[in-house]
């Protein structure tokens, strides 16, 4: 009696999630589309001139020792960070890259390469709110010690709204192009019946290189950002009639 409570209550269970397992592999649904399809891939653009500048600064120190070369790496750093600080650049912008350490060898016929001293390396990537200032601070950086500089890249602190204009515009794009494809066929646009956003992020630009050995009494850097263009490609299926 026992062993068919069991079985009865085994089968019940089943039963019960039977549903729940048919649901969650249920296929979403398909549109239906009883005319003609047309798919349309369009690509929508808008240009904003960037308001955000990225830079990686970095302080290399040579000595005859491992130990030496930190601190004096070291020494040279906070020079830079309080640099940045008094330039009013936030803690959160500021960031380190990379720090890296590496014997330093002199090379001969025949012999096993001697070490002559260690190469210490600090960079930082800075953030920069305010671009129009960009260039009097990558010159202070370089009176501190800051004797390693790259970039700027350049780009947009929030994107979303250029993004969403893009959007609009590929909307906008797809469907007139789909009025020509309507209008050639003798036939009229019913509907839209499905939207797809590829991934159209660009990428950064080239970062133009900066670097300076040495301050020298010259006109202050200049970081011009001129205009960047941010699209949005979709790809969207119409049907015809």
């Amino acid at each position: 009696m026992k062993f068919r409570s069991k079985l009865i209550i085994a089968a019940m269970l089943a039963t019960a999630s039977a549903p729940l397992a048919a649901q969650a592999v249920a296929p979403m649904p398909v549109a239906v589309i009883e005319g003609t399809r047309l798919d349309v891939a369009a690509r929508g653009e808008v240009r904003r001139v960037p308001d955000l500048a990225t830079i990686s600064a970095g302080v290399v120190t040579q000595a005859p020792t491992a130990a030496q070369a930190l601190a004096d790496n070291a020494k040279a750093m906070d020079r830079v960070l309080a640099a940045l600080k008094a330039a009013g650049v936030a803690e959160r912008d500021v960031q380190t890259a990379n720090i890296g350490l590496d014997p330093q060898y002199r090379y001969g016929e025949n012999v096993p390469p001697v070490i002559t001293g260690y190469q210490a390396r600090n960079t930082v990537s800075v953030r920069f709110r305010d671009i129009s200032k960009a260039g009097a601070i990558l010159d202070a950086l370089v009176k501190q010690g800051a004797n390693q500089i790259n970039g700027p890249t350049l780009s947009l602190a929030n994107p979303d709204e250029a993004l969403d204009e893009a959007r609009v515009d590929a909307i906008a794009k797809a469907r007139a192009r789909a009025e020509i494809y309507a209008k050639t066929l003798g036939m009229r646009v019913v509907r839209i019946v499905a939207v797809s956003e590829a991934s159209d992020m660009p990428g950064p630009p080239v970062p133009v290189m900066y670097a300076r050995a040495q301050a020298m009494d010259a006109a202050e850097s200049k970081i011009v950002p001129g205009e960047q263009e941010i699209g949005v490609s979709l790809n969207v299926v119409f049907e015809l009639r």
